[in-house]
């Protein structure tokens, strides 16, 4: 009986070792996260069919985007670019720092949401419109932007 649970215990800690010793080295993180790209552009007769509750959705939409965009075209405009690709390096101070950057914009996108939920089905459906076309011009500039560089 002894034997069996040595032989048990040594198998478990040798199929412990194992997988930990087959983990992969921290991964960078992307600067730009895959959830920011525009599925769709619209043009102004689509937008003008749609009910004010899906433009009001459009909008959130594009202002996420932008905001997780915006402030790393110096780096990238498209996803998977990370700090490690751009020879940054992937240390725990950049890592950390990171994660704080995007932590504060996730909670600015929060502070927004709420915001435009309350306020935003006040708005003229014509200014509205013409936001997410803004918008998504922006958004198209932002990838000619990248085949300049």
């Amino acid at each position: 009986m002894k034997v069996k649970i040595i032989l048990f215990s040594f198998s478990f800690f040798l199929a412990v070792g194992i997988g930990h010793a087959q983990k992969k080295k921290d991964e960078a993180q992307n600067i730009i996260s895959a959830k920011v790209a525009i599925k769709k552009y619209h043009s102004k007769d689509e937008l003008d069919r749609m009910p004010k509750g899906e433009l009001l959705g459009l909008y959130t939409e594009r202002i996420e985007s932008l905001v997780k965009m915006l402030p790393y075209i110096a780096f990238a405009t498209k996803p998977g670019v990370t700090i490690e690709s751009l020879g940054i390096p992937n240390d725990k101070d950049n890592k950390h720092a990171l994660e704080d950057q995007f932590k504060s914009t996730d909670e600015y996108l929060e502070n927004t949401e709420e915001f435009n939920k309350r306020f935003l089905p006040y708005s003229d459906t014509n200014r509205l419109i013409s936001a997410i076309i803004f918008y998504e011009d922006i958004m198209k500039s932002l990838h000619e932007y990248s085949e300049y560089n």
